[in-house]
This record gives structure tokens, C-alpha cells and sequence, in this order.
């Protein structure tokens, strides 16, 4: 991991480039097409950021587009030798950018994955923040922009696409917005074949994959993360203070190993467990029993207000399954 450097970093020294010139090569381009999807009116200026890019794609791209923006930039994950891509830095280890956005005094921290399409983002109080909260920050401001436009709400996205695994906090808070909510397998693919399928054009996970159709086709953390800020320059608000209202209800997930042959699906136990959990919750919480795509195990989540209860709910499915 790596600092502020002593000399100008390269992403630094290019900032002078003419447009002209800078169209000619594929990663010019590429920050200029960045730039483009942040209000032409809005600056970055006074503000300072910790840039994380996990070793990764945007090492040298992702610095640079903050710093033309105007921000002070403070680069780590910056140093790629061919084998520590996303090695204890970046979006799937935000613990080291939230060290550095706090010893640096910094604003935001951004974190990157080494592909560069995930974001998670750190505030000053060193506050992780997840794609589920990020994709309800995105919804409520393009809410906010279509107010200040004098248009209906829910015109312009129609609604947002999330997965089995957005915690219920966000699909409640979207819904309270004026948008439908509605559920995709988990993996961003997934939430983007719902998006065509629907005609809508903001979608996410948990892990940060967030989808804005109107700003670009696929994921890409670098676009994100420029919304997510380009939200907060246009209200005057935190990413803390947009997210008041919605509070992450806790989440407890267990991993079950099935015996050679065992048939969870059909377990009748389960399935009247399951029930029972339900009706105890009682809207005031989700449960989701999923089989892994790769290894022989069942996912057992319970979601709930009450962590508490989310774990001992959890543990009597996940029990379930163990007595077959």
C-alpha cells in the first residue's frame, strides 16, 4: 500500500493534455468519457480523497479523474507487480482504506475492485458504505433531480432492480421514494438482464456492482462512485445524512454442508420451520435459503431489525437442515 508520494505521481503530470491530444489513446478517452458523466457545472474542488484501485485496472486511470475534477487525491492500491492485485486493499478489503481516509483526514475514500467495477466508499468518520446503500443514494437523487424539474416521481427510472441478497432496509427506503422494487438473482448479470427486461435503468448489489443504463452499459466503479459524489455536490449533503432514514437491518447468514444425497428441497421440517420464521418476523424481516452455485452447501440468511434475533432464527433453519 502506498501513499501520497513525495514526487508528482504520472496521473498528475497529464492533467495539461490537450483534449485534442488526449482522444488519440484509448485511456484518454476513457477519463474523458469518466469526466463526462459528472455535472459540467460541478467541481470536486476543496474536497480531499483517498483513491483505492486495489492494484488493479483503474491504477493509473482512477487518481488521475479525481484530481482533473479538482480534488486533492491521496493514491493507494496503486502499485500493481503482476501478483498483489486486490491483496489486502480495494473494494473486497475496504478495512485499509478506511485506516488511510482517517489518518489522512480525508473526505471520502473510494475503493475499487482489480477489474475496476465494484465501489465502496468510505466517509470522513471512517463509515463504510456498501452498493446496497450506495444504489439507495443514486435512487434518491435521481428522485431529487426530477422534483427540481417539476416531473411526476418515478418517470424517469420507473423503478430499481436489486437481488435476493439487497438488504430490506434499502428496498423499503426505495419504495418510500415512489419506485418499485423488485429482485434479481445475485450477480450483477443478473440485475442487468432484469433492467432490459423492464426498461429501467438503475440497479445494484451489496458487493457494489451498481448499473446506471443512462451513464453506461455495464458496471464500472469509476462511474459510480462519480454519481455518488456528483449526488452529494448537488444537494450539500454526506452520503450519511442522504442515507438518515435508512438504517441496514442486520443480517445473519450461515453456511450448511450437505450430506452426499441429501434433498434440503424437499424437507418438510424445513419448509414448516421456514414458515415459522416468517410468520415471527412478521414483515418485519426476510429469510433466504438458497443452494451454492459451487460447493455442496445451503445458504441459510435470516434478515431482521433485531440482530438477536436474525442469528437465533438463522441457527434453528440452519439446525433443520443438519437433522435432515
Amino acid at each position: 500500500m502506498e501513499a501520497a508520494l513525495a514526487e508528482p505521481p504520472q496521473w498528475a503530470d497529464s492533467a495539461h493534455l490537450g483534449r485534442a491530444r488526449r482522444l488519440d489513446d484509448a485511456a484518454g478517452r476513457y477519463i474523458e468519457f469518466c469526466k463526462g458523466t459528472f455535472s459540467s457545472h460541478l467541481r470536486l474542488r476543496g474536497m480531499k480523497i483517498v483513491v483505492d484501485a486495489a492494484h488493479g485496472a483503474a491504477y493509473q486511470i482512477a487518481p488521475q479523474v479525481f484530481h482533473e475534477l479538482g480534488a486533492e487525491v491521496v493514491a493507494i492500491g496503486c502499485a500493481p507487480d503482476g501478483l498483489n492485485i486486490n491483496d489486502g486493499v480495494g473494494a473486497t478489503h475496504p478495512e485499509a482504506l478506511v485506516r488511510e481516509v482517517i489518518a489522512r483526514g480525508a473526505d471520502y475514500g473510494i475503493a475499487l475492485d482489480g477489474d475496476a467495477d465494484r465501489l465502496q466508499m468510505v466517509d470522513a468518520s471512517g463509515r463504510l458504505f456498501n452498493g446496497d446503500e450506495l444504489l439507495y443514494v443514486l435512487a434518491a437523487d435521481r428522485l431529487a433531480h426530477r422534483q427540481a424539474k417539476g416531473k411526476p416521481r418515478g418517470t424517469e427510472l420507473g423503478g430499481v432492480v436489486g437481488t435476493l441478497m439487497t438488504n430490506l432496509a434499502v428496498e423499503l427506503g426505495i419504495q418510500r421514494l415512489g419506485y418499485e422494487f423488485v429482485r434479481a438473482k445475485v450477480g450483477d448479470r443478473y440485475v442487468l438482464e432484469e433492467l432490459h427486461r423492464r426498461g429501467w435503468i438503475l440497479g445494484g448489489e451489496g458487493s457494489g456492482h451498481l448499473l446506471m443504463l443512462d451513464r453506461h452499459s455495464t458496471g464500472d466503479g469509476l462511474v459510480s462512485a462519480l454519481q455518488v459524489l456528483r449526488a452529494c455536490a448537488a444537494s450539500g449533503r454526506t452520503v450519511a445524512e442522504q442515507l438518515a432514514g435508512v438504517q441496514l437491518f442486520p443480517q445473519t447468514l450461515i453456511n450448511v454442508r450437505l450430506q452426499p444425497g441429501q434433498d434440503w428441497q424437499q424437507n418438510a421440517r424445513l419448509q414448516d420451520e421456514t414458515r415459522a420464521v416468517e410468520a415471527e418476523l412478521a414483515g418485519t424481516g426476510r429469510v433466504l435459503i438458497r443452494a451454492s452455485g459451487t460447493e455442496p452447501l445451503v445458504r441459510v440468511m435470516v434478515e431482521a431489525q433485531d440482530a438477536a434475533q436474525a442469528q437465533a432464527c438463522a441457527e434453528r433453519l440452519a439446525a433443520t437442515i443438519l437433522e435432515g
